[in-house]
């Protein structure tokens, strides 16, 4: 009888301790289970941010002529297209999504238009300011316009735009010109254009070139319509160039 005893004693211990461990398993499951809930939570509410893109871009073809009128000099073979770029994806953008929100600015001749009201579909708006590149450490708060802006600049040529053309008005100066001799179209020194993109992310870029292949003195007999720039883009949620 007492053999019995000890034997069920000890069937019953062992029936204990297994569903002890059972419990112990499924608690320790649970703890895991709720430790991931918790981190990938955490990773989606406060995601790594992106670096900033800082790039110089060479040789942006903006409606280049083919030929110059040899009786007058007016460049021929032109279309009369924008080219447009995108400072999210760093390059061009096709034609075909031109009217789309996908591009920032578009360039031609010595005209950047910016993707927003009379210009496009987008919301983007633009400013130039004074000051060293790469001092300009934050986008400013206010300032900006659109291409239909109520208060443009007086007295120049497409006075509408948010980067308004016209030599010694906007971002480059335009010399000669005369019978037998060439414009020569020169980015101003220390003109920094500064973008608020349709989903509220900031650029600022200056133009280094107009001319192919960015010629330290160019003469004006260069290929010309071809933008060499550098720029730094934010793709975060904050002004900050850094």
């Amino acid at each position: 009888m007492a053999v019995y005893l000890i034997h069920f004693l000890k069937i019953n211990q062992l029936t204990n301790n297994h569903t002890y461990m059972n419990s112990l398993r499924s608690v320790f499951s649970i703890v895991l289970i709720a430790l991931g809930t918790f981190f990938l939570s955490s990773c989606k509410d406060d995601p790594s941010p992106e670096p900033v893109v800082s790039v110089t871009f060479p040789n942006l073809a903006a409606d280049p002529p083919t030929g110059f009128n040899p009786n007058t000099g007016a460049p021929i073979g032109t279309t009369n297209k924008f080219t447009f770029f995108s400072f999210k994806n760093g390059g061009i953008v096709d034609h075909v999504d031109s009217a789309s929100g996908k591009w920032d600015l578009g360039f031609r001749a010595t005209t950047i238009i910016v993707n927003g009201t009379t210009s496009g579909p987008g919301t983007s708006q633009a400013q130039i300011v004074s000051g060293v590149f790469d001092e300009l450490k934050e986008a400013p708060l206010d300032g900006y316009k659109s291409d239909n802006d109520l208060h443009p600049v007086a007295a120049a040529p497409n006075a509408n735009l948010a980067i308004p053309t016209g030599s010694g008005i906007g971002w480059y100066t335009a010399s000669g010109g005369a019978p037998g001799t060439p414009t020569i179209t020169k980015p101003i020194a220390g003109k920094i254009i500064v973008v608020k993109t349709s989903e509220g992310r900031y650029a600022k870029m200056e133009i280094l070139s107009y001319y192919k292949d960015a010629p330290a003195n160019p003469t004006g007999t260069e290929p010309s319509r071809y933008y060499t720039f550098r720029y730094v883009y934010q793709p975060n949620d904050t002004r900050s160039f850094e």
